[in-house]
């Protein structure tokens, strides 16, 4: 199972990346953190290692640490504009559980 984008985060990261004017790609990884355990952190992709997987998704690549995979397999990343706030959202099947604040996150 692949990392997804919806059509809104693809075309999100792609103005972002358009505006930073570098960058290959998206960059989604985990790291221990919050009452949880873990949390998302986003970034731009300058590069692929040899420890990458790339998932691409209308058009944007997706690069993900292989040992990062078991915690976001079959994830998709949707971008929501609500009024004056927007964010990205994690649909997630692998979380059991997440914090009262949305930050963090229990996988099964």
């Amino acid at each position: 199972m692949s990392i997804t984008l919806t059509q809104a985060a693809a075309q999100r990261v792609s103005a972002h990346l358009a505006t930073r004017g570098q960058g290959i790609g998206l960059r989604v990884t985990v790291k221990n953190s919050g009452c949880s355990g873990y949390a998302y952190q986003l970034d731009y992709a300058t590069e692929i290692n040899d420890i990458d997987q790339v998932f691409e998704s209308h058009g944007v690549k997706v690069v993900v640490q292989q040992d990062h995979l078991e915690l976001l397999r079959g994830m998709e990343l949707d971008y929501v504009e609500d009024g004056l706030s927007s964010a990205f959202h994690f649909n997630n099947p692998n979380v059991t559980e997440q914090c009262g604040c949305g930050e963090s996150f229990t996988v099964k």
